[in-house]
């Protein structure tokens, strides 16, 4: 209160409010809808940095992985198309500067005559034709044919494993090879795109009985088994280790417990060991592996490969020059030709093979998570392991991380069931690759 000079109080002044300012309707953006790509952006916004990238890198991954659109239906066929074929031009190219040599010095010393020197590239060009022709016949047939096909190509592969054993040839200590009249091939091949089928049909029928060990085991681990066995009986213990991946991706794909695939995993392991322990032979090669026994001429098929893939260089010494070939690398056209290629192309050339592969296996990759019905996924999954774990098995011998254990590299070492049998397994690539829904209802 305020005194005045008469004696009377009176009231202080009331204080005047400051006027608000006047408000900007026009400057304040309405809210964008979350699904919006303006919504998104503006969510992105005010995520922070690291986590924004994050996704990012993230997001790029799978858009590389599965596509987008129509792009996911298109690009996948033909990168499988296309790094399949290119493979195997590079094979039969190598095959040609790898095998003529051997020819021309074998030819040196018996007097065979000159067109005897084209003998295994003319071989290998038949077989590539025939794979490419399975390959596209295959490619037209949808997932109901391969089904009907699973049980009659699981017993006919069984029924030429088996006339291996009783009428089959020994070759490197192998039994493993049929001959009828001028054709000599390897059941073994057929068997693994054979399994790779019927596991696929047998596993896909499970749905939610898979979780159940004895659904998950039986047959599908019986049946490949004993495609297995009979493989074993014939010596020939890399081929083996490749079909026992492929049972295990099977069961992978088909969603069995990781538990058990461990246990799984852990007996082939033993059984791998086992089998090299009572062998003289696969003894011989793990020591010579470790270099702790080279009498015998044990470590020299290795360091050969090491030295050609030394001297090749950066750009290699140019096609059809390496030195390695001429005999220090027995059958260099064979399991070894990943380190001819090291040599006459250099470092550049074997990852130009690298990068193929990998082209092969995201475009599988793709495939695979594009579709939704099982019995896709796993086959697709079984002929990615496949084809992508052999490769890494050779081109891990050849630089010496593995042993020697005679597992030819795909497309590019000279086989033509290998390479017939490789290619119509693209083929079958190719047949679910060929139309991928966005959305695929699951199979009933």
């Amino acid at each position: 209160m305020v005194t005045t000079p008469t004696g009377k109080a009176r009231k202080p002044a009331a204080r005047k409010r400051p006027a608000a300012p006047a408000v900007r309707t026009a400057s304040r953006p309405a809210p964008k809808p979350a699904g919006s790509a303006a919504g998104k952006a503006a969510s992105a916004a005010r995520t922070p940095a690291p986590r924004r990238r994050l996704k990012d890198h993230y997001e790029r991954f799978m858009v590389l992985l599965e596509g987008s659109g129509s792009q996911a239906t298109g690009s996948s066929y033909y990168m499988i198309l296309g790094s399949a074929l290119a493979l195997t031009v590079i094979g039969l190219m190598m095959v040609l500067s790898a095998s003529s040599v051997e020819a021309i010095a074998a030819a040196a010393g018996s007097g065979a005559n000159a067109a005897s020197t084209f003998d295994l590239f003319v071989k290998q060009l038949i077989f590539a034709a025939i794979g490419v022709a399975a390959m596209l016949l295959l490619s037209k047939f949808g997932p109901r044919f391969y089904r009907f096909i699973a049980w009659f190509a699981l017993l006919g592969a069984g029924f030429l494993l088996v006339l291996v054993l009783i009428i089959g040839e020994e070759v490197n200590g192998n039994k493993n090879w049929l001959t009828f009249g001028p054709v000599t091939g390897q059941p073994s091949e057929a068997a693994k795109l054979a399994m790779a089928i019927w596991l696929a049909m047998v596993l896909s029928r499970k749905k939610g009985l898979i979780d159940q060990p004895m659904h998950a085991l039986i047959p599908a681990v019986p049946g490949a088994g004993i495609l297995i066995a009979l493989v074993m009986a014939g010596h020939d213990l890399g081929t083996v280790l490749i079909m026992g991946a492929i049972m295990l991706a099977a069961l992978f794909f088909a969603g069995v417990r990781l538990k058990l695939l461990g246990l799984l995993a852990l007996g082939a392991v033993a059984g791998g060991l086992l089998m090299s322990a009572v062998s003289g032979n696969r003894t011989s090669r793990i020591s010579a592996w470790l270099q702790l026994d080279c009498s015998g001429g044990l470590c020299d098929q290795a360091n050969a490969g090491m030295y050609a893939l030394a001297s090749g260089g950066w750009l290699g010494v140019g096609i059809g020059q390496s030195r390695q070939k001429w005999t220090w690398i027995p059958e260099a056209h064979n399991d070894f030709i990943f380190a001819i290629i090291g040599e006459e192309f250099g470092l550049l050339g074997t990852m130009v093979v690298l990068v193929l592969f990998g082209i092969l296996a995201v475009a599988t990759v793709r495939v695979t998570m594009r579709h939704t019905q099982p019995f896709i996924r796993i086959v697709c999954g079984c002929i990615l392991v496949w084809i992508i774990g052999q490769a890494f098995v050779n081109i891990a011998m050849v630089t010496g991380l593995f042993p020697v254990i005679g597992v030819p590299l795909p497309f590019i070492s000279y086989g033509g069931s290998s390479l017939t049998f490789t290619l119509a397994a693209v083929g079958v690539l190719l047949s679910f690759a060929r139309t991928i829904p966005e959305r695929e209802p699951a199979a009933p």
